[in-house]
């Protein structure tokens, strides 16, 4: 792998590490670590360890985090159509567990595809508040709403936006804000060696003033007191304690505060910025001193005396006394109940919406709130992202099958099924179908014969 290294990274790297520049060599020789994090919506690490029998070791500067081995190929189990985790470089779970958002709280991944930091941030909200999730690349955008879906995030607002089109709609709004910006990559070198090709000696700079471009408009968007987490997965100082300093030069209501340690973590280099004393509060993440990828993160926070924006809520459009009767009726057999307030009817489909700002004209987006299902003439169907979010005893119809039962890949892979009488909880209807007790999707049961409602788009 050593020869494979471009020879200015090379040269760059030792004059960064010095006597340690033979052991960040050495890491590349090491054993790809492998992590899933789970999702606490659904499951603890412990309940997975003991369904799963994945050999799951925690990974001990997250909170959800887990190492596996590649013999239990996670992704090809049905577990993860269930969305109970999300397979995830351990080094890369660390800027959203560093952020610490709250129920109830505002919160935007402005860089979020295909959404590893927005599932986790989206968690930690447990449906209360908003997460405003954006990605510049509309197949990466649609990528993070599905793995938002899986995980029955019921409150986030998928955007596909430059973030200057976000800042003027968002001014002032959020209260946290992570940033995991575009990079060279320099860290991922081990992980993916592919990326290496794609090096050059000019991409640092190319993606420092994209960088700061997106920084300036994170900073429009934070409140006063509001907390921005800036990460990437590069080495570069001029991407890192660089766009801190520069942040810090143009925003004085802006300072950095210390990450939550962990004994492998080192300090910034306020020498590789612009000698600042406090860029030493962020964090470097070294392969040769962790079990994970190169990382850089930066907790910034804005004055609680900055100026305050005027944010004013949009109102919904409350749905029509039939429509609600329709709703009901189906919501009649289920143990989750839909906040009529936020409840929107748009082109036959019914949607959940978050508290988002009034004027949101022009901004692209993929999903706002949970899709919860279609309005068909005097009747309701639910959605496939209604059933990721409720949890397996929440409906009267469930049918339950094991990891292992055939029929499980089976519907996965949109085919009817057979049912015994006495499997189902009900003998006729619409049917919560799970994994060991974890949704999975919808089916309707008739005579023995579960017609598979599973989306078409998330089949195998």
């Amino acid at each position: 792998m050593r020869q494979d290294l471009p020879e200015a990274f090379e040269k760059r790297m030792k004059d960064m590490l010095g006597e340690e520049y033979d052991s960040y060599l050495d890491s590349y020789q090491q054993e790809r670590q492998f992590g899933l994090r789970v999702n606490p919506l659904k499951v603890t690490g412990e309940e997975l360890k003991e369904l799963s029998g994945f050999h799951l070791r925690k990974i001990p500067w997250t909170q959800d985090g887990y190492f596996y081995e590649e013999e239990d190929m996670p992704a090809r189990h049905p577990y993860y159509a269930a969305g109970m985790y999300y397979l995830q470089e351990p080094s890369a779970m660390t800027p959203a567990s560093r952020l610490h958002v709250e129920p109830g709280e505002r919160v935007l991944d402005l860089c979020a595809a295909p959404g590893g930091k927005a599932t986790a941030l989206g968690a930690a909200l447990r449906g209360k508040g908003v997460l405003v999730a954006n990605d510049i690349s509309n197949s990466r955008a649609k990528a993070l709403l599905k793995n938002l879906e899986l995980f029955g995030i019921s409150n986030a607002f998928v955007t596909n936006e430059i973030p200057g089109n976000l800042a003027d709609r968002f001014e002032g709004f959020f209260d946290k804000i992570l940033v995991d910006a575009p990079c060279s990559g320099e860290g991922m070198f081990r992980k993916d060696p592919a990326v290496i090709k794609t090096w050059d000696e000019v991409r640092p700079e190319y993606f420092a003033k994209l960088q700061r471009d997106i920084l300036k408009n994170a900073v429009r968007m934070l409140r006063p007191g509001g907390q921005l987490l800036y990460s990437t997965c590069t080495f570069a100082p001029v991407e890192n304690e660089g766009s801190i300093s520069w942040v810090l030069e143009n925003f004085p209501e802006m300072d950095v505060l210390e990450i939550e340690p962990y004994e492998g973590f080192a300090p910034g280099h306020p020498e590789w910025g612009n000698g600042d004393e406090r860029l030493k509060r962020c964090v470097r993440i070294w392969p040769h001193k962790m079990k994970g990828e190169g990382h850089f993160l930066a907790l910034l926070k804005k004055s609680e005396t900055a100026m305050e924006a005027v944010v004013r809520i949009g109102r919904t459009q409350r749905p029509d006394k039939k429509t609600r009767q329709v709703v009901d009726a189906f919501f009649v057999d289920c143990k989750w109940e839909p906040d009529w307030e936020r409840i929107e009817v748009r082109g036959g489909k019914v949607y959940l919406v978050p508290e988002l700002p009034e004027k949101l004209q022009g901004i692209h987006f993929l999903r706002n709130g949970l899709y919860m299902g279609d309005l068909k003439k005097d009747r309701f169907e639910p959605s496939q992202q209604l059933a990721m979010m409720l949890k397996g005893n929440d409906y009267a119809g469930v049918l339950s099958l094991k990891s292992e039962d055939v029929r499980v890949e089976k519907y996965l892979h949109g085919e009817t099924l057979l049912v015994e009488a006495g499997e189902s909880t009900i003998a006729k209807g619409w049917i919560l179908v799970c994994v060991d007790g974890f949704p999975l999707g919808w089916g309707k049961l008739v005579n023995g014969v579960l017609k598979n409602k599973y989306a078409s788009g998330w089949r195998k």
